[in-house]
């Protein structure tokens, strides 16, 4: 589990000279953008079908993301059997989808190998990862994507989704579960940064990861998200549970009003701990409405709900991707309207 101290580490970004050859800088305020421009970066956006376009007032230089979630790999080996009893569920889930466009049937395996594949082809900048990825935390499955990933030769962003590090029926509540499993098994995935709160600058832009895959923020995670709003980057948030916006079900549950343990109706299908009696915490509302009034964030990206989805708050969009096990993607652009 998790220290305090190990949580601190390392909180603001990743090492510089280990992301010099991804392309990646690390701290440092982009010689493009323009230290005069002030925090309200934020221009227009448009979607059609699975692209969306981006415009911001700060000098970026034209950047592609791809947005990939709910990819759901369950690939294992003998590493993974002390823990069948906790994953034969979700290890029989995915196994065969039909693909967004095409029906074609493909396994979880082959979707995320076509994304990949797609994202080089169209030269994509960046693929920023936004949670469960995996259908639990099997450390085959993570070097097999690891793997993958770095084959790409792209900058890649990680934030786990409640899957990814989840095996259930396995004792003990979400943040312990969370603190284990994101140390034993998903570690790769962060190449040394801090599971729960990150930043990676590139192009001009700062892509934040928060892992609220709990339905709950931490104190030292609001504290970060209101750190990156103070500084003069356009931001980009990336997270797995959308955050709540008047309207919608509880699926967008994060923030929503009504979220508790009356609410929980998955609990004994995911054998774990219901949702907290109380309600969400003070430190977990004071966090979407921090995002919600953040003057340089110009978009939240995120999943777990696997439907596509655009929602519009204080003018900031959030765009839920469609899950990746059928081969979906969202191909985002940020462009800068400055010239």
């Amino acid at each position: 589990m998790y220290r305090d101290d190990v949580y601190m580490k390392r909180r603001n970004f990743l090492n510089t000279s280990a992301l010099a050859g991804l392309g990646l800088a690390a701290g440092a305020s982009p010689a493009n953008v323009d230290p005069n421009a002030g925090n309200n970066c934020r221009g227009t956006f448009s979607m059609n079908d699975n692209e969306a376009s981006i415009y911001t007032d700060a000098r970026v230089r034209p950047t592609k993301i791809f947005h990939i979630t709910d990819t759901h790999l369950s690939l294992d080996d003998e590493r993974g059997a002390p823990y069948q009893e906790f994953s034969k569920r979700m290890a029989a889930a995915y196994t065969s989808n039909k693909h967004f466009q095409t029906d074609e049937a493909l396994s979880a395996e082959e979707s995320f190998e076509r994304t990949l594949e797609t994202a080089q082809k169209g030269k994509a900048d960046f693929l920023a990862l936004t949670g469960d990825i995996f259908s639990f935390p099997s450390e085959a499955a993570v070097e097999w994507a690891r793997t993958k990933l770095e084959a790409t030769g792209i900058p890649f962003a990680y934030v786990a989704g409640n899957h990814d590090w989840h095996y259930e029926g396995m004792q003990g509540g979400s943040r312990e579960l969370r603190d284990t499993w994101t140390v034993q098994h998903l570690a790769p995935m962060y190449r040394g940064n801090a599971p729960l709160y990150a930043a990676y600058d590139l192009n001009g832009i700062r892509f934040v990861c928060i892992d609220n895959s709990t339905y709950e923020i931490l104190p030292e995670q609001l504290a970060f998200f209101r750190e990156q709003t103070e500084v003069e980057l356009p931001l980009l948030l990336l997270m797995h549970i959308p955050l709540y916006v008047p309207g919608r079900t509880m699926g967008f549950g994060c923030g929503h009003p009504d979220w508790g343990e009356k609410t929980d109706r998955n609990y004994e299908i995911e054998r774990r701990e219901k949702w907290r009696k109380e309600g969400h915490t003070q430190v977990t509302m004071e966090f979407c409405q921090a995002v919600f009034n953040a003057p340089n964030l110009l978009a939240i990206l995120a999943g777990h709900t696997h439907q596509q989805s655009l929602d519009i708050k204080n003018g900031i969009p959030q765009l839920v991707s469609r899950e990746n096990a059928c081969g979906y993607y969202t191909e985002v652009t940020v462009t800068s309207i400055t010239g």
